[in-house]
């Protein structure tokens, strides 16, 4: 937590984008840290939003720029897994976005949502409000 302090908001920024794409760690505790050491509620809830949506922007760029042919080839995904993850994600559309805030699984949807062409924009913005709406209710705990 010392470093926490140390690096301020510079640091719960980049923690929280960093926690949105493949790096295994929570920022939660990052903001539950930074307002426990003394950070103002609001400014620390939009900075670790503001980075943890853009991390989860970039998975999702990332799983834009996957190729089926990788899913079968390097993980051994079979055709027909790929088609029914397809009709899921074309089923419930970028409202999946709003997952993306569930610890580990959450960058899972963003990669997927990406790889299958979601639309960007209702995507980035059911991500920002499930990512916001996350870190309210750690600062409404912690208050």
């Amino acid at each position: 937590m010392e470093a926490l302090l140390e690096y301020g908001y510079i640091g719960l920024f980049i923690g929280s984008f960093l926690a949105a794409t493949i790096f295994p760690f929570s920022s939660d505790v990052l903001l539950i840290g930074m307002i426990a050491l003394g950070g103002d509620p609001v400014l620390t809830v939009a900075v670790a939003t503001a980075g943890n949506w853009l991390g989860g922007l970039t998975s999702y760029w990332v799983g834009w720029l996957g190729k089926l042919e990788w899913l079968e080839r390097w993980f051994r995904v079979k055709p027909e897994t790929i088609e029914r993850h397809k009709a899921k994600v074309e089923r419930w559309g970028a409202a999946l976005a709003l997952l993306t805030w569930v610890p580990f699984v959450g960058d899972v949807f963003a990669v997927v949502l990406g790889f299958y062409k979601a639309k960007f924009l209702p995507s980035a913005l059911w991500m920002l409000v499930g990512k916001c709406g996350r870190f309210i209710v750690w600062a409404l705990i912690m208050i």
